[in-house]
């Protein structure tokens, strides 16, 4: 195992660890959006032949489609037609402006790269986790019903994430209305846009979406979401969940403090949920085996964990 993190000085503290650390994966954070708005930006597919970054270019691509979908739905177009690359286009850059949308489809990109790099390690299924399992055969109908519904919606978020796929359905409320605003943003007649407006606002409720019914089944949990705060257990997204209403983060934010940049913000954000110390071994030997914490990590208290956070970067325009 190889130590967490680089010594500051002779004999830092821990909290001097973690506090650079943070510091070091906030400045990265704040690069994310731009970075990702100049990829998507270039034409020049070869140049940029990585997994995240055509992810998050098909998302885009779907979620630009389906708002000019509305628009020939609303103009009674009939059969569906191959849209204009320019209008595409066109709504690609207005959907990109938006940092904290452009943010949500990266988070969504690392999250299934997790998941597949989990299923790789630990035979972690994608879909059905222990956990899931466990609260579809609940007693109690109504969490039994969600947890089923949850199966079907990971299911679909698997499928999608494989064919880069994003439907305007899984978006959480305000970055569908960010998405309204950019159909806003197009030319045509206003009872067009209007009519368009209506169709997708009509198809749309965060409550059946997959965050949604996640959301709903840890806070349904209770003290018992800290079974929820093991990822080979919860699976990914239920994990993901759980440990951004515990430490009372963004869940992008969360999903990105997996990521191999952000070591200190995954510590920091287990601990700030009440995770214990020897437990969070145990999490980072899933996500990242050849990490350890840093010496004295075992001492350092939840509300100083959720201070340090709390004073670090709060995510992208939201």
């Amino acid at each position: 195992m190889s130590e967490m993190f680089a010594p500051v000085r002779a004999e830092p503290t821990v909290e001097d660890v973690l506090r650079q650390e943070l510091a070091q994966g906030d400045a990265v954070i704040g690069t994310i959006a731009p970075i990702l708005r100049h990829l998507l930006a270039n034409d020049d597919h070869s140049l940029f032949n990585d997994e995240i970054v055509a992810r998050v270019r098909g998302m885009i691509d779907h979620v630009a489609r389906q708002v000019l979908d509305a628009v020939e739905d609303a103009q009674g177009g009939g059969a569906r037609h191959e849209h204009d690359q320019d209008l595409v286009a066109q709504v690609i850059a207005a959907v990109i402006e938006r940092s904290a949308l452009l943010g949500h489809v990266h988070a969504q990109a690392l999250e299934f790269q997790l998941t597949e790099r989990l299923q790789g390690r630990i035979a972690l299924d994608p879909v059905l986790s222990p956990l899931l399992q466990a609260l579809i055969a609940s007693p109690d109908a109504g969490t039994a019903a969600s947890a089923m519904g949850l199966l079907a919606a990971q299911a679909r978020f698997v499928q999608a994430q494989r064919r880069m796929q994003l439907p305007l359905g899984e978006l959480p409320a305000d970055l569908f209305h960010a998405v309204l605003q950019a159909l806003r943003s197009l030319e045509a007649e206003p009872e067009v846009l209007v009519a368009a407006e209506k169709t997708l606002r009509a198809g749309y409720d965060e409550g059946r979406s997959r965050l949604g019914l996640m959301a709903r089944l840890v806070l349904g949990m209770g003290g018992g979401a800290t079974a929820a705060l093991d990822v080979s257990h919860a699976g990914v997204g239920l994990f993901l969940t759980a440990l951004s209403l515990g430490a009372g983060q963004d869940r992008d934010l969360t999903a990105l403090a997996a990521h191999e940049g952000q070591l200190a913000r995954l510590a920091l954000a287990l601990r700030a949920a009440g995770v214990r110390p020897e437990a969070i071994e145990g999490q980072f030997l899933a996500i990242h085996p050849d990490v350890s914490l840093p010496e004295g990590f075992e001492a350092f208290g939840a509300d100083h964990a959720a201070a340090l956070l709390a004073r670090s970067f709060a995510g992208p325009g939201r």
